[in-house]
């Protein structure tokens, strides 16, 4: 296991010297692109990420159904227009990896993605080859970012992973957890392995993560990927039977999504939420959420109270 301030010595080394920022596309340089005056955290290695991402679970599984894909191609194609980046899946969410593959053939050229996949075997020795699975279905030379799926063989795969992030073929290694599972393994891993990512459940209706992930991760300099935002869509529609509030509208947040979301990414230490949905429509209300004023700590408590009352 590799020292963690060592380890963030190599990555800084690394950005300094042309060989990790160089994987990164333009957009997720220290500068932002003119024109593009979006809501940014800064990574581990010093480079900025769009703080909004996408997830694919569920919504990417769509199999080869031909129209499904062109849709998927849309929904993807609407979140890099609108400015975001991350773009996050996994070997056991179906077809999704491959369907994000194809999408990003169809839209063509180099897209500004940063691909995050993860490893989801419970054969410890299958990490490389996982590894190389995602990258043939996203049809990418290298993946940004490799993580441990909800902990399955955990020890091994992270060992493996970061000996490849060592050897350059990885930039990025995480761990990640959902449904509020294993917070205290995942503290205890952020504590004592040198990781740059940890991805875990959090959204208005499940703070859990407050209380010890997101301090943790600002302390140790760890990125925070907050998933299923919406709680798997059951949160979006729950405030949406209800009227949006003007006091929200003259606060500067845009519709529902930009509220959910707004309230996770003013948290310092998240570093991008991922909301996943398989339309174009609600992409772009997602994608708001990368514009416009966060939430300061007093309107944070009145979205909480917002949300208690309904």
């Amino acid at each position: 296991m590799s020292d963690p301030d060592l380890s963030r010595r190599r990555m800084l080394q690394l950005a300094a010297a042309g060989l990790g920022g160089g994987w990164l596309p333009v957009t997720f340089g220290q500068d932002k692109p003119k024109g593009r005056d979006i809501i940014t955290r800064r990574l581990p290695d010093g480079h900025d990420l769009p703080a909004i991402g996408m997830g694919t679970w569920i919504t990417f599984n769509v199999g080869s159904d031909p129209e499904a894909r062109a849709g998927r191609t849309e929904v993807l194609r609407t979140f890099l227009e609108a400015g975001g980046a991350l773009v996050d899946s996994s070997p056991m969410y179906g077809s999704a990896e491959a369907v994000v593959g194809h999408a990003l053939a169809e839209i063509g050229g180099k897209p500004p993605v940063f691909s995050a996949s993860k490893v989801w075997t419970p054969d410890g020795d299958a990490t490389t080859e996982q590894v190389a699975q995602s990258e043939r279905r996203w049809g990418l030379e290298r993946m940004e970012l490799m993580q441990v799926h909800n902990l399955v063989a955990w020890e091994p795969h992270l060992e493996h992973l970061l000996e490849m992030r060592e050897q350059g073929r990885l930039r990025f290694v995480g761990i990640t957890t959902s449904h509020g599972r294993r917070h205290a393994d995942i503290e205890r891993i952020m504590r004592e392995w040198p990781i740059d990512f940890v991805q875990a459940s959090y959204s208005l209706a499940n703070r859990e993560a407050e209380d010890r992930l997101l301090p943790l991760a600002e302390e140790r300099d760890i990125a925070f990927i907050a998933n299923r935002p919406f709680q798997g869509g059951r949160l979006i529609d729950r405030v949406k039977r209800h009227p949006f509030p003007d006091w929200a509208r003259e606060a500067g947040l845009a519709n529902w999504a930009d509220y959910l979301l707004k309230f996770l990414i003013a948290h310092p230490a998240v570093t991008c939420a991922i909301p996943a949905t398989s339309r174009v429509e609600h992409m772009r209300e997602n994608m708001a959420a990368l514009r416009g004023p966060l939430p300061d700590q007093a309107l944070r408590r009145r979205m909480i109270e917002q949300l208690r009352s309904l």
